[in-house]
C-alpha cells in the first residue's frame, strides 16, 4: 500500500495541531507550516513541501546527520553538525521574515 493512500485512508490532516501563536496573536510563529510541509512531503509532493515550507529539507538534513553520527564516527562531526545547525536555522528565520514582507 503507498503511503499516500495510508495517509488517505487515516485521515491525518484531521489530527494536526493549530498554531497557537496565529490563533491568539494573528501572526505566523517561525514553525507555521512544518506540520504541512511534512504532510506534502510524506505524499510525494516534494516541491510543494519545500513551497509550504523551505528550512524543510536543511532540517531533514541536519536530523539524518544527526542519527546517523551515533552510529558512525566522522572526522568534522562537530563542524558538519554546526554548520547544518546555522543553516537550518538561518533558513527558518529567513522564511519567518519573508512571511511578512
Amino acid at each position: 500500500m503507498q503511503l499516500s493512500a495510508l495517509l488517505y485512508i487515516l485521515n491525518i490532516e484531521k489530527y494536526m495541531l493549530p498554531c497557537f501563536t496565529k490563533q491568539f496573536l494573528g501572526v505566523d510563529c517561525p514553525g507555521c507550516g512544518l506540520q504541512r510541509s511534512l504532510l506534502f512531503l510524506f505524499k510525494g509532493e516534494f516541491v510543494e513541501a519545500f513551497k509550504m515550507y523551505p528550512a524543510i529539507y536543511p532540517l531533514i538534513a541536519l536530523f539524518a546527520f544527526l542519527l546517523v553520527r551515533n552510529r558512525f564516527n566522522f572526522k568534522h562531526e562537530s563542524n558538519i553538525t554546526f554548520s547544518l545547525m546555522f543553516i537550518s536555522t538561518a533558513a527558518v528565520f529567513i522564511n519567518f521574515i519573508l512571511k511578512f514582507i
